[in-house]
């Protein structure tokens, strides 16, 4: 699985990082962690929110039993300890912040899930052995590097043949309402977002209870040392410079599609300006109110 020397302390393989650009993003996700978990939250409460997320949703019933997968940007690893609770399948959470890994192995311990491992390093360094993995997500991780193009292509790598990729980028088009509210924010501070940022409006009707999200999403969306938006057609080229057949995408490429009913069933890109056209939508709708995100998912060849 692994190429390169590594310390091993129960399921967590760390291993030494050397790039600048990604110790400084680890300094900053150490002061505060993305996402923090809830308060009393277990292996069934995050469950609960994992069903009732829609692309994790599917993506669990994607990996049935029996697969191998990493979650490259993990976090605090939510989204893995999801993917690992109640199956049998091989889970990896990689994250060059220990702080973050730390968080997700101990909610693993303490809810006796298993077959989750951690791995502490930089997709820079290129330690993971090829074709290992069936299906590999980064989701809001890209856009946090120093090359989001170089770090992309460290991915298909890693894949099996016919393995899928899902990747989540901050979009050109669809994040320009973020950062109209970070530019405002500079100035007049916490209470602007949270008057014009809509996440943090609702966040903010219980501000006691939410404090370390309200926090979190601040610090994430408009304190981040390290950011970059790419387009539809940006990531299309990465994707064809890589041999990864585009399968499908949230919002669609279809102007006639907001969000597909199944994103691992094959979709057309249509043209240039309907792709055009759904990136700026996304200012207009619940994807621009969180940040601009859009999802790609590819199937390598």
């Amino acid at each position: 699985m692994f190429k390169k020397k590594f310390k091993k302390i129960d399921n967590l393989f760390k291993f030494e990082i050397s790039d600048n650009v990604t110790k400084n993003v680890t300094a900053f996700y150490d002061f505060a962690p993305f996402p923090n978990y809830k308060n009393h939250q277990n292996k069934h409460s995050l469950n609960s929110i994992g069903e009732n997320n829609f692309l994790f949703k599917q993506l669990k019933k994607f990996l049935g039993n029996n697969s191998n997968f990493i979650e490259i940007g993990s976090g605090t690893s939510q989204v893995s300890n999801y993917l690992a609770y109640g199956t049998n399948n091989k889970i990896y959470a990689f994250d060059p912040t220990l702080k973050s890994l730390e968080m997700g192995q101990l909610f693993a311990k303490n809810n006796n899930i298993n077959n989750i491992f951690f791995v502490n390093a930089d997709i820079y360094d290129d330690v993971i052995e090829s074709n290992s993995f069936d299906v590999a997500l980064c989701s809001g991780v890209l856009h946090h590097t120093r090359d989001p193009y170089e770090s992309f292509s460290k991915i298909p790598k890693i894949l099996k043949k016919n393995g899928y990729v899902i990747i989540g980028l901050y979009n050109s088009y669809g994040r320009i309402r973020t950062k109209i509210r970070r530019m405002f924010y500079k100035y007049f501070g916490k209470k602007f977002v949270i008057f014009f940022d809509p996440i943090l409006r609702n966040l903010n009707k219980d501000p006691k209870k939410n404090a370390e999200k309200i926090k979190s999403w601040i610090n994430d969306q408009y304190e981040h040392p390290v950011e970059s938006t790419h387009s539809f057609d940006e990531v299309l080229r990465w994707f064809e410079l890589h041999n990864i057949e585009f399968i499908n995408s949230i919002p669609s490429c279809d102007c006639a599609t907001s969000v597909p009913s199944d994103i691992f069933k094959k979709s057309g890109i249509t043209n240039k300006m309907e792709r055009i056209f759904q990136q700026i939508r996304m200012n207009f709708n619940s994807f621009g109110d969180e940040g601009g995100l859009f999802i790609f998912i590819g199937k390598k060849w």
